[in-house]
């Protein structure tokens, strides 16, 4: 298995103690900051469950305020890539066209956007509107238009299918937007080799840590809140 090093900090500052061009894929789920907008709409946030992305206050931004973290962000993922290095961030489909200008300001090139459906979504509001079963995701590659992709002959679609988080995943505790490792596994495993440095900024509890170890890669992961932090590092260490 691969080496991990953890920082339970901000994730900016923690980027900064990453060495230049030693990261071969970024895999992050970062906030989507869409708190204040489902705030506003008739949502019952009330009845939803305690640990709801929206009631959580982790990203509740204005979009002046989200933009220039994300312009942070990716000027110091550009520092830390590998030239040929990959990005995989899972997005809102609101917010995939600001996220795409942003990155290609610092080198990245877009090269797609998939979508991830959830097989057995919650069936919120089933009889008002359309359940709530895809997120989309966007993959950059840095100062090339190529980059590694293990597909070993065969077609691979932008569009993935997986069920939920099982209990199995959630043994260490509960984070509301955590993604389950057989969607990470596809992107790793393709996207990058045995040894090599696999990065996740916003690290939550922990699921590309997790199965960056059981690839062979290493693992750099961030995450500012201690809660999560506790529930990444026991997920990993296991």
């Amino acid at each position: 298995m691969g080496y991990s090093v953890l920082y339970n900090d901000d994730c900016m500052k923690a980027l900064k103690k990453i060495e230049s061009s030693s990261i071969n894929l970024i895999v992050t789920d970062p906030p989507y900051n869409l708190g204040n907008f489902m705030k506003s709409r008739d949502t019952n946030l009330h009845k939803m469950r305690d640990n709801f992305f929206a009631t959580a206050g982790w990203d509740n931004m204005n979009f002046d305020e989200w933009i220039k973290s994300m312009e942070m962000f990716f000027c110091e993922a550009a520092r830390v890539m590998k030239k040929g290095g990959a990005v995989i961030i899972f997005m809102s489909v609101m917010k995939v066209e600001s996220i795409v200008k942003i990155a290609e300001k610092y080198g990245f090139y877009y090269k797609t956007t998939g979508i991830w459906h959830k097989k057995n979504p919650m069936p919120r509001n089933m009889n008002l509107h359309f359940v709530n079963s895809t997120e989309a995701w966007i993959y950059f590659t840095y100062k090339t238009k190529t980059g590694v992709f293990n597909n070993n002959g065969c077609i691979l679609h932008d569009f993935i299918e997986t069920s939920v988080i099982p209990k199995s995943e959630r043994k260490f505790g509960k984070h509301p937007t955590q993604k389950p490792e057989g969607l990470i596994y596809h992107f790793v495993k393709i996207l990058s080799n045995p040894k090599d440095t696999i990065l996740d900024p916003f690290m939550g509890s922990g699921t590309t840590g997790v199965v960056a170890k059981k690839l062979d890669r290493n693992f750099t992961g961030i995450e500012l809140d201690k809660n999560y932090f506790s529930i990444a590092r026991k997920r990993i260490e296991e």
